[in-house]
């Protein structure tokens, strides 16, 4: 018999883990294997946006937690102020740190970032940006209202 996630928690106790990249946590249909090796099918009803701590509520009862996997990330450090505003207007996730900005590794990124001045430095961690600013998550498509065109 599959296992089958058809909702999730905030939260909540959990009986196993399963980490996923930033990317691998927008999801609404995948099948999964936890770190003790249970494998199981998410089928949520839409697309949905899922943060390290929330968890899996399988059919058998058992909470799968998830973690935050460890992916190539960039530390930033600089004029914060100038480069934040650049990253939000590539509308690119960023994580904010005390006097740095952490974003997912691309070359283009670090290029735009290093012409601005920035001081841009590879590591490998979990990636848990801020939430946009018009949703509960992401910014799901960029469906705000205002125009890009000057």
């Amino acid at each position: 018999m599959t296992l089958v996630a058809n909702h999730i928690v905030h939260h909540a106790h959990s009986d196993d883990c399963v980490k996923l990249t930033y990317d691998a946590r927008l999801l609404r249909r995948k099948r999964l294997q936890s770190e003790a090796a249970v494998s199981f099918l998410v089928d949520l009803p839409h697309t949905t946006s899922i943060n390290a701590g929330d968890g899996f509520v399988l059919s058998d009862g058992r909470t799968i937690a998830v973690a935050a996997a460890d992916e190539p990330l960039m530390r930033v450090t600089g004029d914060l102020v100038r480069l934040a505003w650049h990253v939000g207007n590539r509308h690119a996730p960023c994580a904010i740190e005390d006097g740095a900005l952490v974003v997912q590794r691309e070359k283009v990124m670090r290029a735009m970032l290093e012409q601005l001045g920035a001081q841009v430095v590879d590591f490998d961690g979990p990636f848990t940006p801020e939430g946009g600013a018009y949703g509960h998550g992401r910014t799901m498509g960029h469906d705000h209202s205002h125009s890009h065109a000057g």
